[in-house]
């Protein structure tokens, strides 16, 4: 199961009812945040995320809505003694940024270290890999360097219960050796993976689409994806400021989700003029019905 927690979902400043954008996902016991607004790991406490355990961080660009809460996050983390190493990925200047937040004051991180990876490329690309799934990113359309994040799923084979009871493989050990691609023995029988596992299955599919004009390479990312997070800052009667912004509008929102032939789309990073989003949810639902707006603590579970 992927799990996925909305943890701001404002547009440049927060609100009473929206933090900073940070949305966050686990997988198998594999932690991620996606963005890092101001504020987001006092969202990480109310929600109870478990922000030590965090295995990577992906900032889609370096607007300070977008990464300015990594300063306190990481000096949290230092502070309550984590020391195993935490991996950032972020676009171009990434390195810079990070180490005038970190030096800002008088604090020093001692405790642990930190894996940076600038992503320079524009094109869709594989950039984290763990535990049966990988991260992706794209270059997106925004007034500064902008990445999109896809979470996928690899490719699996269901496992066949039954079969292998018939088989006289017992429960526990031998059953996630077999499930990994290993042959195991029984008695003297040799049971391949081959015997237990089905056909190869499609994996699920997380894509995130911060800051960003409609464009190619978010509907290339986003393209069969169980959800969409995509933000939609305006209504449509507000596309000439979108453009100006070079963001995107809950109507272009929709038709990127309907282009991707996505399954299910939220959208977000709110602009705080919307006191009640509905109307963004409406405009999006005309497209592409099954849209919801996200609020701060939503969780989608797939």
């Amino acid at each position: 199961m992927i799990k996925v927690q909305f943890l701001g979902t404002s547009g440049s400043v927060p609100t009473e009812k929206r933090g900073m954008p940070a949305v966050y996902l686990e997988f198998r016991g594999n932690r991620m945040l996606f963005d890092c607004g101001e504020g987001t790991q006092r969202q990480m406490r109310i929600a109870k995320i478990p922000f030590m355990k965090l295995d990577a961080i992906f900032i889609s660009h370096l607007h300070a809505d977008h990464c300015l809460g990594l300063g306190g996050l990481l000096q949290t983390m230092d502070l309550f003694g984590r020391n195993n190493q935490l991996k950032i990925f972020g676009p171009k200047g990434i390195s810079d940024t990070l180490e005038q937040i970190i030096t800002t004051g008088h604090f020093v991180l001692e405790g642990f270290d930190l894996e940076l990876n600038e992503i320079k490329s524009r094109k869709l690309s594989t950039i984290y890999s763990t535990n049966g799934s990988l991260v992706k990113c794209a270059r997106l359309d925004h007034n500064v360097p902008s990445l999109g994040f896809s979470f996928e799923e690899k490719e699996r084979r269901p496992f066949d219960k039954q079969k292998a009871l018939k088989l006289g493989v017992q429960e526990g050990p031998l059953f996630s050796r077999l499930q990994q691609g290993n042959q195991v023995r029984v008695g003297k029988r040799v049971v391949k993976p081959d015997d237990v596992l089905g056909e190869a299955v499609k994996g699920r599919k997380v894509t995130y689409i911060p800051d960003t004009r409609p464009c190619a390479a978010a509907i290339e990312l986003a393209m069969g994806s169980d959800l969409l997070i995509h933000e939609a800052t305006f209504a449509h009667d507000l596309q000439e400021s979108a453009i100006e912004g070079r963001h995107t509008t809950a109507q272009e929102a929709a038709e990127v989700a309907k282009r991707a032939k996505v399954k299910q789309l939220y959208l977000n990073h709110i602009s705080q003029r919307y006191t009640n989003a509905k109307v963004l949810e409406e405009e999006a639902k005309a497209i592409f019905p099954n849209t919801k707006v996200a609020e701060d603590f939503d969780k989608v579970e797939i």
